[in-house]
């Protein structure tokens, strides 16, 4: 199916415009952004915990150490809300009230649960290296079994999912639009700077192609 299925909790109550719910777009908002928060409840207390992510198909993972608090507590079956957002530019209107900002979001509902099976976990596990630096995993050392042990990942089934986006300039009231000061969109993406190489490498060694070629999705 080329959209995700709206549910009570994920139809929009404001602005419901801006919601997305194409299957395509989703995943382009998900394979762009770095890290996600996940939001939980613990003993009645709530969290929420920026992390890695990666996807694979209509399926995400987030994984760090196995002692971890969240890690422990999410792979006993609770529910979770994993956002992501990006943002594209600031929006500067006439008025205070009306600054905005353009973005595309992503809320993710469901119940995570913890991957055991091996093949899975050590494809997970390479999705997010690839998530975060597509073609690393060919140039750098697999995960020992002791990594792999000390590892835990959680998948979420993308099932309950919804997008939102804003675009465009400011939208301001009609009185204000003769106002002096400029209005527009300060478009903001994410730059690659120049690698900074580890001390502890040879000297003059040339850069990975993967990091000479290093570019996210959707930057200008």
């Amino acid at each position: 199916m080329s959209q995700f299925t709206p549910t009570p909790r994920t139809t929009l109550k404001r602005l419901p415009r801006r919601g997305v719910f194409d299957r395509a777009a989703v995943h382009a908002i998900l394979d762009e952004g770095l890290v996600c928060h996940v939001g939980f409840v613990m003993d009645g207390q709530p969290f929420v915990i920026p992390t890695i992510y990666a996807r694979i198909g209509d399926r995400l993972y987030v994984h760090g150490s196995a002692a971890s608090r969240m890690l422990r507590s999410l792979a006993g079956g609770v529910e979770v809300c994993v956002t992501v957002t990006l943002v594209d530019g600031l929006v500067l209107a006439r008025s205070a009230f009306h600054h905005s900002m353009n973005y595309r979001s992503v809320v993710v509902l469901g119940r995570a649960t913890l991957v055991e099976d091996a093949a899975e976990k050590r494809a997970a596990l390479e999705a997010v290296v690839e998530h975060v630096v597509p073609g690393r995993t060919a140039a750098v050392r697999e995960p020992s079994e002791k990594e792999l042990l000390a590892t835990s990942v959680l998948g979420l089934d993308l099932v309950e999912v919804s997008a939102k986006v804003r675009t465009g300039p400011p939208i301001d009231e009609e009185e204000d639009l003769g106002r002096g000061c400029w209005a527009g969109v300060l478009p903001l993406s994410l730059v690659t700077g120049t690698p900074l190489p580890d001390p502890l490498m040879p000297a003059g060694r040339a850069l990975s192609p993967e990091v000479a070629s290093y570019r996210r999705p959707g930057a200008a």
